[in-house]
């Protein structure tokens, strides 16, 4: 039923915005964080329950990489697009929110056959391929949206700070977002590695049955 609901939330937000970009153009992507965010914000603290299921071992999917991806996305969504409003407008929500629906719409509907035994050629093949353009593109476009934030969270001082007597030092919230433009790559590194691995091993275990 998770996977079920999850499928359902994200092909929701990619068939409205592929829709709505055919219907309106690039005009389109200017107010995609209005149109969207209300699903996307329930689907990715939905999406807490694959962190916790992987923690205590309800399913054998690997904590770290899933928490890297959720803390990357929440972090994106929470902090640099649900904080400001001056980043709220701008076109790379839409291919924020773009990447992640279209690899979630190939992932969901895989986890949910594999509950039930099921192995359809063509959902698996794309569900271990398609993140291979994808995750990348999509790293990418997080990428943009915390540089582009940088000198808006720069103008307003949200999230500043000054560090006590005799410091006395201000902390502008930038440095952590560079700090964290880091750990992004990090990040993207650590998954890109996990899933490559996936993909050997199913497609690796395939060619070893059929020899």
């Amino acid at each position: 039923m998770y996977n079920l609901v999850q499928f359902l939330g994200f092909s929701w937000m990619f068939v409205n915005m592929t829709v709505r970009f055919f219907i309106l153009g690039k005009e389109s992507f200017y107010d995609t964080f209005h149109t969207i965010a209300d699903m996307m914000y329930f689907c990715q603290m939905l999406a807490v329950v694959e962190s916790i299921n992987a923690a205590i071992g309800v399913t054998k999917s690997p904590v770290i990489p899933s928490v890297i991806q959720l803390f990357g996305r929440n972090f994106i969504l929470f902090i640099i697009f649900g904080t400001m409003e001056e980043m709220q407008n701008k076109a790379v929500v839409f291919f924020v929110f773009y990447m992640w629906s279209t690899i979630e719409i190939f992932r969901y509907p895989y986890y949910m056959l594999c509950c039930i035994d099921m192995d359809w050629k063509v959902l698996t093949w794309l569900r271990y391929t398609v993140w291979i353009p994808l995750y990348p593109l999509g790293c990418l476009a997080e990428a943009v949206s915390v540089i582009q934030s940088i000198p808006v969270f720069n103008e307003t001082g949200r999230f500043s700070f000054t560090l006590p007597y005799p410091m006395e030092i201000k902390v502008r919230f930038s440095f952590f977002l560079q700090v964290y433009l880091i750990m992004l790559f990090l990040g993207l590194y650590i998954n890109f590695r996990h899933l490559y691995k996936q993909r050997r091993r199913h497609y690796g275990q395939k060619k070893k049955k059929i020899h």
